[in-house]
């Protein structure tokens, strides 16, 4: 049997057409294939799984949590693994993956993910508004009872009392100090002067008789 020559070169053109398609179909698929940054993120912990890189150049890989370096910056080639614990948190965590291709920005990558709260944490309490915080400057200081000298007594003229100076006693053998109450030489004067008394009524009395005498 015959083929027509028509029919040959119809059935080479399809056959030329399959294998452009696949050719084509292997290119594209190349380089979805390759670069594959998988990763995840628990309440606890972040999961770094980079595959099928080109390992002829340097690659870089950064993490941060809420701004703050998890993972400075490394560099690796085909390859990285590695799992980071998260720091202990109240509320969500904003994770942050940046990974440099070395063999060009379309291959790179740049990622952002929540780490939620694990179970049976509990949540700090937030101020609410509406109840006014009060700060050390609003407070008030206790104050200690201060000690107050007694008020002076004032005198009857308004002038405040002074108190009195003590009285010394005089020492008995000061002779500047007079002498009050009765001494010891009271009954010698007092002899003494009705000795005198006596004698001058003896004397009138003589002078009294003689004058009767003489008349």
């Amino acid at each position: 049997m015959t083929i027509p020559r028509r029919s040959l070169r119809a059935a080479g053109t399809l056959a030329a057409a399959a294998v452009v398609g696949l050719t084509g179909a292997v290119l594209s698929a190349g380089p979805a294939a390759a670069h594959t940054p998988v990763w995840s993120v628990t309440c606890d912990e972040v999961s770094l799984d980079l595959t099928a890189y080109n390992s002829k150049v340097t690659n870089q890989v950064t993490l941060t949590v809420d701004g703050k370096d998890l993972l400075p910056t490394e560099t690796f080639g085909k390859e990285f693994h590695k799992k980071l614990a998260l720091p202990g948190h109240d509320k969500e965590l904003t994770v942050h993956l940046v990974v440099k291709a070395g063999d060009g920005d379309k291959f790179s990558h740049d990622d952002t993910k929540q780490a939620p709260v694990c179970e049976g944490t509990t949540p700090s309490p937030t101020p609410s508004e509406d109840t006014p915080t009060t700060t050390p400057s609003e407070e008030t200081p206790s104050q200690a009872p201060t000690s107050r000298p007694p008020a002076e007594s004032a005198a009857p003229d308004g002038t405040p009392s002074e108190s009195a100076p003590a009285v010394v006693a005089p020492s008995p053998g000061s002779p500047d100090l007079a002498e009050t109450g009765s001494s010891s030489a009271t009954p010698v004067i007092a002899g003494a002067a009705v000795a005198v008394l006596l004698a001058g009524g003896g004397i009138m009395w003589s002078v009294r008789r003689r004058r009767t005498v003489q008349h």
